[in-house]
């Protein structure tokens, strides 16, 4: 059965599926102070120039690297006063991962939203330590799960009294190697009510291809977010760098930060034409 549709307010921003996108944006990982805050300028310039509401994402730890010599990023002490640097000087809401319970209440005194990894969306025990922060948590629908079955997973954390919700694609397993999108997730998610956001950088990525990292066809994602865009969403959630080849983590899949820009104004143009003429599920 189909849920009215919800609204999210996360500061100044509102995601919902009948609203003007959402533009979520940043490193994957936290490099330092100084790159986060000169990437979330580009981010915020790429963003206010198409009109387009936006929220800062990048994470102090990546704890599901391929390999252990993965760079996993600065940790939550250090990597919780970057984010809060960004938030002071761009006064933007600030999204990063939780990969343990026990981080859920410090990392909600400075993050609007809480991400849930894939690998980790149904962990009972993480959505409901996050919803209990009253942050907008944001869940990542697993690479091995139905869409109709996030429905459970927004379930847990709105069991907490929490009514911030956020369901995102980022592609399904599809054999070794690769991920596979399927727009038709979008809307079947959509039915929950909750705001659905795709992920177009991960869904682009190839798990472990490059044999001790993720390797990914970075061209893919502005593709996958313009399709996403014409089917509807609330967000899209875009990972950017200035210089992709060199960054720490999901490199392959990031989109350059001198080409946002041009992607986001696109992205605006097409929400406004099929929250135009919506299509009926």
């Amino acid at each position: 059965m189909t849920q009215t549709p919800r609204a999210v307010a996360v500061r100044d921003v509102t995601f919902g599926n009948d609203r003007p996108f959402v533009l979520i944006a940043g490193p994957c990982q936290i490099e330092g102070r100084d790159h986060a805050l000169r990437v979330a300028e580009g981010v915020a310039r790429a963003a206010r120039s198409a009109g387009v509401p936006w929220v800062y994402k990048s994470s102090y730890d990546k704890a599901n690297r391929t390999s252990l010599s993965g760079r996993r990023g600065l940790g939550m002490e250090e990597g919780l006063r970057v984010l809060e640097a960004v938030r002071d000087a761009q006064g933007c809401p600030v999204l990063t991962d939780v990969h343990d319970a026990s981080h859920c209440a410090p990392v909600a005194e400075v993050a609007d939203i809480l991400q849930i990894p894939a690998f980790l969306c149904r962990q009972t025990d993480l959505l409901l330590a996050a919803g209990r922060t009253g942050a907008a948590v944001n869940v990542k629908k697993g690479q091995f799960l139905a869409p109709w079955d996030m429905a459970h997973v927004a379930d847990k954390v709105a069991s907490t009294g929490n009514g911030r919700i956020l369901l995102t694609e980022r592609g399904a397993s599809f054999g070794y190697n690769a991920l596979v999108a399927d727009m038709r997730s979008l809307p079947i998610m959509a039915r929950t009510g909750w705001p659905v956001v795709m992920d177009a950088t991960h869904a682009a990525q190839e798990p472990g291809a490059l044999g001790g990292a993720s390797g990914g066809a970075r061209e893919m994602a502005p593709v996958l977010a313009r399709a996403a865009v014409a089917v509807g969403v609330a967000a899209v959630f875009m990972e950017t760098h200035e210089d992709p080849d060199r960054a720490p983590s999901d490199g392959p899949v990031m989109v350059r930060l001198d080409a946002l820009a041009g992607v986001v104004a696109a992205l605006a143009a097409l929400d406004r034409l099929a929250k135009a003429r919506p299509v009926a599920a």
